[in-house]
């Protein structure tokens, strides 16, 4: 089963949507507006990719932090600012075959679903 995790209205998100139901792969939609985060989910993201790839230090959610919160930022704090602020999560989040995947690249998605062009 095939699951991915973010925010509907977020363009990165539609364009990995897009390219998995064009590709004909079944996943299931977790939204974290609606459904909150999962925090197992997410606390396993970090401790394979690490806090500064989990969370999106590029986006507007992470700028507005005060300076002191992203200097003092580790794993914990990470996955409870997470938990807290959805949006901050790189997006879109992707769990296939107990693998997590960060963000859309369709090369990469090429890759990881490489079983359905055969």
């Amino acid at each position: 089963m095939t699951f991915i995790y973010g925010i509907k209205n977020c363009n990165t998100m539609k364009k990995a949507m897009n390219w998995l139901e064009g590709h004909k792969v079944a996943f299931t939609f977790h939204d974290y507006k609606k459904s909150g985060v999962d925090r197992d989910i997410i606390s396993h993201a970090i401790e394979i990719h690490g806090w500064e790839a989990v969370i999106n230090r590029r986006g507007t959610t992470w700028r507005k932090l005060p300076d002191e919160t992203q200097n003092n930022m580790t794993q914990e704090s990470a996955l409870s600012l997470a938990i807290e602020m959805p949006s901050i999560i790189k997006r879109p989040l992707l769990v296939h075959q107990d693998k997590i995947y960060l963000g859309f690249d369709a090369d990469t998605y090429q890759e990881i679903f490489q079983e359905f062009f055969i």
